[in-house]
């Protein structure tokens, strides 16, 4: 089974890369916002755990977000495995992550760093937009919808998150940059990290996973 992990901040591209190296590999993308939000809609027995802090606004608890990636472990049905993104945020987590893993007699074999400066993060996140039926992304700067504001595949509304703009916008990063970023050199040291330039196209970018993904497994 094949566990990759995807590491960086948000607007760096993770979700868009996401889907095009499940298509390559025959993974199943892996969000942890995802299967949160499907284990309370299933209602789930930890689905319907993690519901109260949900709903407060509190954080779930590591071991209730690491039991559903477990879950989907053990779920599979034709896939070769996941991508992780969005989990795990911090060390702590990281750690928690590969004993679960270990116990299952699983690991996760790289994890694909996408490298993108401050400014140019809030610059990608302060143009995003996202429709409200299903939660397409797009992009006024980069990938605007054909009509504006409409979502060009399922014509809804599209919309900009509060914590994509302002003082929310730069707390987010802070946090990315305070807490997440050190798992670089946490998974660096495993031998796992492969660094990629993420300020380039989206083509550019997957080519270079790509190579970097080959050359790592040889």
């Amino acid at each position: 089974m094949k566990i990759l992990m995807l590491l960086g901040a948000q607007g760096s591209g993770k979700g868009t890369q996401s889907a095009r190296l499940a298509q390559e590999f025959g993974l199943v993308p892996c969000a942890s916002g995802d299967l949160l939000r499907e284990a309370m809609t299933l209602g789930t027995p930890l689905g319907v755990r993690a519901r109260p802090y949900y709903d407060s606004g509190e954080l779930v608890p590591d071991d209730l977000i690491i039991g559903m990636i477990l879950e989907r472990l053990n779920s599979l049905s034709g896939a070769n495995g996941i991508i992780l993104d969005g989990f795990p945020r911090n060390r702590a987590q990281a750690e928690a992550l590969d004993v679960a893993l270990r116990q299952m007699g699983q690991k996760i074999e790289g994890v694909i760093y996408l490298d993108v400066p401050r400014a140019l993060l809030v610059e990608r996140i302060s143009g995003r937009l996202i429709c409200r039926a299903q939660g397409h992304v797009y992009n006024i700067n980069s990938n605007p919808p054909r009509v504006p504001g409409i979502c060009d595949i399922d014509q809804s509304a599209l919309y900009q998150r509060k914590d994509d703009i302002g003082d929310a916008l730069e707390h987010k990063l802070d946090i990315f940059f305070a807490e997440t970023l050190p798992l670089t050199k946490y998974y660096d040291d495993q031998g796992k990290l492969i660094k990629v330039d993420g300020t380039q196209s989206i083509e550019e970018v997957n080519h270079n996973i790509l190579v970097k993904l080959k050359a790592a497994s040889q």
